[in-house]
C-alpha cells in the first residue's frame, strides 16, 4: 500500500509539472476549492459525510434534485466533461481531504466519448481502481456504480460502438467490485432501452444526462446501499 501511495504522489507531481503556466488547472482543482474550504471550516469532522464524485452526470444531480442532497447532507463533486484521468488527479482535493465516511464513484462516460484522449478500457479501469485504492488507504468506504448507457454522444458523433464499450467496462467494474467486497450499484440496467442500448428517452433529454425522473431512479438504487454503511 505504501508503494501505491508513492506512485500516486509521483503521478500527482508529474501532472503538476506538465506546464510551467501558473494558470494551468487541467484537473480543475479550482472548481470546488472555495466550497471545500468552507465545508471543512464549518464541519471538519462528519462521520456521516458522503461524497458523490464524477462528471456532469454527478454535477447535474444536485441542481435537478436538490432535495436529495440537502435532505441527506450529501456532497456533490462532479465536473462536467471530465474523464477518469482528471478524476485521479483531483481525488485528493475533492474527496480525501474532505474526510468523508464514504464516496460514491460514477465514471467513464467521457472516457468512452474520448474527451481527453482515445479510449482505452484498461487505462480507464486502472484509473477507477486507483481511486478505490486511494480511498481505502485513507479509511474511506467506496461504492462503485455503473457507467450510464449512451448509444451516442451529441458532442462527439464520430464515436462508434459506445454501447459495446460501456457494457464491457461495466462488466469489468462489477466483477472487480464483487471480488474485492465493494458495493456495486447498477444504474445501467434500470435506464437502458432498445437494441442500441440507449439511455431511455423517458429519463433523459439528450441520451447522456439523466433528467429529474432519471435521477429519481438512481436515487432509489443508491440510497438503500448508502444506508447500509451510513445510517
Amino acid at each position: 500500500m505504501k508503494k501505491f501511495l508513492l506512485s500516486a504522489a509521483a503521478l500527482f507531481i508529474a501532472a503538476l509539472s506538465v506546464s510551467a503556466d501558473d494558470n494551468w488547472d487541467w484537473p480543475l482543482y479550482s472548481r470546488y476549492e472555495a466550497k471545500n474550504a468552507e465545508l471543512m471550516k464549518n464541519a471538519p469532522v462528519d462521520l456521516r459525510r458522503v461524497v458523490f464524485f464524477g462528471n456532469s452526470i454527478t454535477e447535474g444531480w444536485p441542481s435537478k434534485r436538490p432535495e436529495f442532497f440537502e435532505n441527506n447532507d450529501f456532497v456533490g463533486r462532479g465536473i462536467s466533461g471530465q474523464t477518469t484521468y482528471q478524476f485521479v488527479l483531483r481525488f485528493i482535493e475533492d474527496v480525501i481531504k474532505l474526510k468523508p465516511a464514504l464516496v460514491v464513484i460514477n465514471a467513464a462516460t467521457n472516457d468512452v466519448a474520448e474527451n481527453t484522449c482515445p479510449y482505452n478500457e484498461d487505462r480507464t479501469f486502472s484509473n477507477i481502481v486507483a481511486m478505490v485504492q486511494m480511498a481505502q488507504a485513507n479509511g474511506i468506504k467506496v461504492i462503485l456504480t455503473s457507467t450510464l448507457p449512451a448509444a451516442k454522444f451529441p458532442w462527439a458523433p464520430e464515436i462508434k460502438n459506445s454501447s459495446d464499450k460501456i457494457a464491457s467496462l461495466n462488466a469489468r467494474i462489477k466483477n472487480y467490485a464483487e471480488t474485492h467486497d465493494i458495493p456495486y450499484v447498477d444504474y445501467y440496467s434500470s435506464l437502458v432501452t432498445g437494441e442500441d442500448r440507449a439511455l431511455n428517452p423517458a429519463y433523459s433529454h439528450d441520451g447522456v444526462h439523466p433528467n429529474a425522473d432519471g435521477y429519481v431512479i438512481m436515487e432509489n438504487l443508491i440510497l438503500p446501499v448508502i444506508r447500509q454503511y451510513i445510517p
